[in-house]
């Protein structure tokens, strides 16, 4: 038994990874399968070969049966991550009602639809743990921004919310907030990727995925008494 008189969890550990398929998502899938976890990623790209379903994260009857299949699978779900996301810089004027609509539903939606598939069964067993990435720009804005930071500010303040909600029953639930990080979300021409920029950080380099993923397995295996925080990753940008 362990501190807290819960019964440790046996056999292979087990984590969902929504936006698997690449960025932050894979980097995180693949330390965790190098940790001994075994993982099933959700992204919109299937990739069995690497345990990918194809999942729409904001379709919450697809992650409901992605879930159970994965349990049906693989046993009781210990952690979740969700990573699935997209990013696009536009003058407020310029976001339509689709554009708004998409990014809620993709990232506050996608990070509500796996708390509500996976917290019931966290729940009744008294142990489990979430982790949502959020972004350093839900903390400190950014000029053409606004429908992404609302979207990530949200998922802010889903991880606490949650976190109040959850503690008392043994699950935590915290967020990342990482800044600008070196995936496939930043083009090439993105403003990020800019020299001029990249000198104002005081790490003067964009953080790489593995460095998020590294944040990750911290807050899943070692941060036992923790919940409701936002560790943000950012090179220093945001203090």
């Amino acid at each position: 038994m362990s501190a807290d008189g819960r019964a440790p969890a046996a056999g292979p550990r087990v984590l969902v990874v929504t936006g698997a398929a690449s960025g932050i998502g894979a980097a995180v899938r693949h330390a965790f399968v190098e940790r001994g976890w075994t993982v099933a990623g959700l992204d919109l790209h299937a990739d069995a070969s690497r345990g990918i379903h194809g999942v729409d994260v904001s379709d919450s009857t697809a992650v409901s049966r992605a879930v159970r299949d994965i349990e049906a699978e693989h046993g009781v779900i210990d952690a979740a991550l969700t990573a699935a996301g997209h990013y696009e810089m536009l003058p407020v004027a310029e976001i339509d009602d689709e554009r708004w609509r998409r990014m809620l539903r993709v990232h506050l939606g996608g990070a509500v639809n796996i708390a509500r598939a996976v917290v019931p069964g966290m729940r009744s067993r008294g142990r489990g743990c979430l982790v949502c990435i959020t972004s350093e720009l839900a903390i400190g804005g950014g000029g053409g921004d606004a429908h992404y930071a609302a979207a990530k500010g949200g998922v802010i303040g889903l991880v606490r919310s949650l976190a109040i909600e959850l503690a008392p029953v043994g699950v935590r639930v915290n967020g990342i907030a990482p800044g600008p990080t070196d995936t496939p979300l930043l083009a090439a021409d993105s403003p990020w990727r800019d020299p001029g920029f990249l000198a104002t950080l005081p790490a003067g380099r964009l953080a790489s995925p593995d460095e998020i993923a590294r944040t990750a397995v911290f807050l899943v295996e070692d941060a036992d008494f923790v919940s409701g925080e936002i560790v943000s990753p950012n090179s220093g940008a945001v203090i």
